[in-house]
């Protein structure tokens, strides 16, 4: 061991640091391996020896730290250690951090099947199925929210039941029971299971626990009134307002406001005005504007409109400028935050706020000008002045549009046509709106010039216009240029694609231009947009017919008979059809019906005359004659066709009296002669030489009359002798008329007999007065006028949203 020993060397120099860096090889535990000595004592029992019962004192006669006196063990600092107590016996080690203890022992385990482990557990599933009731509702799957609040509604009163038996009832949730049944009320109410959310709402308000419960019955409020129990409904909005603190200005507006709108459903305008006037003086707002206006139009207080008006425009929008959202600089950063926030949530939430906004002075200017003054113009007038001087400058312009739409539907089109063409020297878009309501009213008067004039003028206005590019294609479609009207309707669709009006025109363009396949395809992609339209449905079947598929263009009929059930056109055209594929009993089901709802169409009645004579019915055909001649008292052919079906039914003297009245109404009719001679001679009557003389004279004038034809001396005499309504005369043309009547055996070319002339009468004599809806105005192209301002708002439809959501 002494060879490790160094002796400090003696020198004279006193150096404070002399010895600092020194390095003692004895505190060297990485060679204490090589350090045989200690290996020998560790070998040893040198090294195990007990330590010396002679306690070590400090050179200051005090024992050292860590050392043991008097069974204790000192402690290493003035403040007693971890590890170190007073029941240390002598000679126990130092273990301040008592490791010589062992591992602690495992964590003790839950016991699932304590009360207090199961209440704990039931808590936490009855809040999980309350929030999985409120999510599968705003999923809008009520029935699945429902299910989950009654099930929560189940767990909870187990839970309840199970508590009590456990703790005392003052350690009851009453937060989870006010929760649970709160939500089981609300979908009960979504439901429309009206009695059982009352039911539940009165077990929440009964509860004198649970605090603030009074404002429920807000709830229960609007529940009767969507009862229509309006007495009831304001008796709890009162209860609910008496209940609720001043403090609460909000919610006390909003019950306010509930009991507004249900004095205006009960009629009681008087109660309704005070309501809404105190929420105008307390805090103003646009319902509660809007709705007060009407209670003063309800009761025609003029002047108390002007004031409600004037009010209704002075409410603060709460809004930030549009200036807000323009870029005052070329900085990027501040572009960046401009471009994330000019279509961000609340960028949106105020463009709909300034929408509602005008959308309810325009409708309650559009209101209350008609009756504010002597005449609608004059209130008008009133309104835009008003208007102007606040902040919807840009209403007016609106306003004076929609002055010359009322113009419109008061018939007055040239007074309509002076307030538009007002706005030619006004901004593009006012003046893009004005050109294209101009184009649309002369386009409807057949002007298509001028139409086309002012189309250019609102194309120039506003290029992105799509009505006004959709009524310049109108009127290139009207001159026949079709492929130049595709063009135009093409680039309305690119500006908006939700223009219909432009959708359907191609699809018409298309089908004039024989290109059906891509004409099916813009009907298609409109009936996509436009589910229940008639007009497109019938587009869509007509394409297939061209197309040469009755069976498509049959089924598209069906869907557009569910859609108009009673349009007569669209099932006589199904009748057509089902004729067209020889099935006789549909076609006839399709022609009665058509019949039924519209029963003066010529050639429905004709078609079912004829069937019923081909179906050995001629007594049934009779009334569908008669009907076609009281249409067309001046045919001949259907008074003729009477006495020929009772003739064929074998009532002779019937036959006979009508012939002898025809003869009297047609005395130059010659068939009718002839079947005279006819009859008197089956019969023996005596007048059968009467009338054989003048059907000689007239056989002979109808030979003179033929040669003058052949002539040429006399060219009026023929078509004298067709007018007559002889159908002897249009044998000529009866050969290319009943091409139409192939398709139905029993058309009236094959009834009583070949040698009849008269009943094979021509198609092109039939003068079909009647004009469905669904017929000329399918093929025309539509026209389109600015929509926001052809829309109708009516005021009613607004007091059903004020009720205080739930």
């Amino acid at each position: 061991m002494m060879q490790n020993v160094h002796l400090a060397p003696e020198t004279d120099d006193d150096d404070l640091y002399s010895g600092y860096n020194d390095y003692n090889p004895i505190y060297d535990t990485e060679e204490l391996e090589n350090d045989t000595g200690f290996q020998q004592a560790v070998r040893t029992s040198h090294g195990r020896r007990p330590p010396s019962k002679t306690s070590l004192t400090s050179s200051m006669g005090r024992p050292m730290t860590g050392a043991i006196q008097d069974g204790v063990t000192r402690p290493m600092t003035a403040v007693r250690a971890a590890g170190f107590t007073k029941a240390s016996l002598r000679g126990s080690a130092f273990d301040p951090l008592g490791q010589s203890r062992g591992p602690a022992p495992p964590l003790e385990t839950k016991n699932e099947d304590s009360p207090e482990e199961k209440i704990r557990q039931l808590e936490k599933k009855v809040n999980e199925l309350v929030e999985e009731s409120c999510i599968a509702n705003s999923c809008g799957d009520l029935k699945l929210a429902l299910e989950k609040a009654k099930d929560a509604g189940r767990k909870e009163r187990v839970l309840v039941r199970q508590r009590e038996q456990v703790t005392t009832p003052e350690n009851i949730n009453l937060d989870l029971t006010y929760s649970v049944l709160f939500n089981l009320a609300s979908q009960y109410s979504a439901n429309e299971m009206y009695a059982e959310a009352l039911n539940t709402y009165q077990v929440i308000v009964k509860n004198k626990m649970f605090s603030n419960a009074g404002r429920l019955k807000v709830n229960m409020g609007n529940i009767y009134l969507k009862q229509r129990n309006y007495s009831k409904a304001i008796k709890f909005y009162r209860m609910a307002l008496d209940q609720i603190p001043s403090v609460h200005k909000e919610m006390r507006i909003k019950i306010m406001q509930n009991i507004g709108v249900t004095f205006i459903k009960t009629g009681q305008y008087s109660d309704a005005i005070n309501s809404f006037e105190h929420i105008m003086s307390m805090a103003p707002n646009l319902k509660a504007g809007f709705n007060l206006i009407l209670s003063y139009f309800a009761i025609g207080d003029r002047e108390k409109m002007k004031k409600a008006f004037q009010k209704l425009i002075a409410v603060p929008l709460e809004i930030d400028e549009d200036d807000k959202y323009i870029s005052p600089s070329d900085d990027p950063h501040t572009n960046l935050v401009i471009e994330a926030i000019k279509n961000d949530h609340l960028r949106q939430m105020e463009r709909e706020r300034k929408a509602m906004a005008e959308k309810y002075i325009m409708t309650a200017a559009k209101l209350i000008a008609p009756v504010i003054e002597t005449s609608f113009a004059v209130g008008y007038d009133w309104c835009v002045e008003v208007v102007k001087a606040s902040q919807y400058v840009e209403l007016a312009n609106d306003l004076e549009i929609n002055k010359a739409i009322t113009y419109l539907r008061q018939k007055d089109f040239n007074q309509a046509v002076d307030t538009l063409k007002m706005f030619e020297k006004k901004d593009s878009r006012v003046k893009s709106a004005a050109a294209t309501n101009l184009s649309f009213l002369y386009y409807l008067e057949n002007d298509f010039a001028q139409a086309s004039s002012y189309a250019d003028l609102a194309v120039n206005s506003d290029r992105y216009n799509p009505s006004a590019l959709t009524n310049k294609g109108n009127t290139v479609f009207a001159n026949g240029d079709y492929e130049k009207a595709a063009e135009f309707y093409k680039e309305a669709l690119r500006n908006d694609s939700s223009c219909t009006e432009a959708l359907y025109n191609i699809g018409l363009t298309y089908k004039k231009l024989n290109r059906l396949d891509e004409a099916l395809d813009c009907f298609l992609k409109l009936h996509a947009i436009l589910r229940n339209s008639a007009q497109v449905l019938y587009q869509i079947a007509n394409v297939y017919e061209l197309m040469e598929d009755p069976n498509q263009a049959i089924e598209w009929l069906m869907q557009l008979i569910s859609v108009v059930p009673t349009d007569s056109k669209a099932l006589s055209k199904l009748g057509e059809l089902y004729d067209s594929e020889g099935d006789k009993s549909q076609a006839f089901q399709y022609y009665y019906e058509s019949y039924r709802c519209f029963p003066s169409n010529i050639e429905v009645i004709e078609w079912l005359g004829a069937y019923y004579i081909d179906t050995q019915f001629c007594e049934k055909a009779i009334q569908y004659f008669e009907r076609a001649s009281l249409i067309q008292p001046t045919q001949v052919k259907w008074q003729l066709m009477v006495a020929s079906c009772f003739r064929r039914s074998g009532n002779y003297q019937k036959a006979l009296d009508t012939y002898k009245d025809i003869h009297r109404k047609f005395p130059e009719n010659v068939e009718c002669l002839r079947f005279l001679v006819r009859l008197c001679t089956d019969i023996g009557l005596k007048e059968v030489q009467e009338y054989a003389t003048k059907l000689k004279r007239l056989e002979k004038m109808k030979e003179i009359r033929e040669q003058r034809i052949k002539s040429g001396r006399d060219g009026s005499g023929g078509s004298r002798g067709r007018r007559e309504g002889s159908a002897g005369s249009d044998s000529g043309q009866n050969s290319s008329a009943s091409s139409k009547g192939e398709r139905l055996n029993a058309k009236l070319r094959a009834l009583p007999g070949t040698n009849e002339p008269y009943e094979s009468s021509s198609n092109k004599e039939i003068d079909a007065s009647y004009v469905d809806p669904l017929g000329p105005q399918i093929e025309r192209p539509k026209t389109a006028a600015k929509k926001r301002i052809d829309e109708d708002d009516f005021a009613d439809e607004e007091l059903g949203d004020d009720l205080l959501p739930e």
